[in-house]
């Protein structure tokens, strides 16, 4: 449930290395994230070319219960954005580890992606 090459943060998010472009990891949410948000029916996300900073907010993800935050798990620069989730939002409820992804970034620091959590930690915080 929670794949094990993956990076994941305390706000649910995952981050997977690399990404699709040059210097880039992808960016989504975790099933029980998008359990506990229930039917999203609308995501907004940063722009490409807009620097993100990590533990900071730069998108939402609304669901027929309530809307949330969505936070940048490493700072730098967005170079891709799933446009797929503005015509299917439901890819996110769907699919989250693959065609649900949110974002890209080019992380402005190669080793911040190494301070995250691993699997079995993040599985841990659950439990508690």
């Amino acid at each position: 449930m929670y794949p094990e090459d993956l990076k994941y943060t305390a706000e649910h998010e995952w981050v997977r290395s690399p990404g699709e472009h040059e210097g880039s990891v992808r960016i989504g949410i975790t099933d029980y994230a998008q359990d506990a948000l229930g039917d999203i029916v609308y995501v907004s996300l940063p722009e490409i070319g807009d620097t993100v900073e990590a533990g900071s907010t730069c998108g939402e993800l609304e669901s027929t219960k309530s809307v949330s935050d969505v936070y940048a798990p490493v700072t730098g620069e967005v170079v891709a954005r799933n446009e797929a989730l503005d015509a299917t939002p439901e890819l996110v409820n769907n699919d989250p580890y693959g065609g649900g992804w949110l974002f890209e970034v080019v992380p402005a620091t190669a080793g911040d992606v190494d301070g995250l959590m691993t699997s079995e930690a993040y599985v841990a915080t659950l439990d508690g």
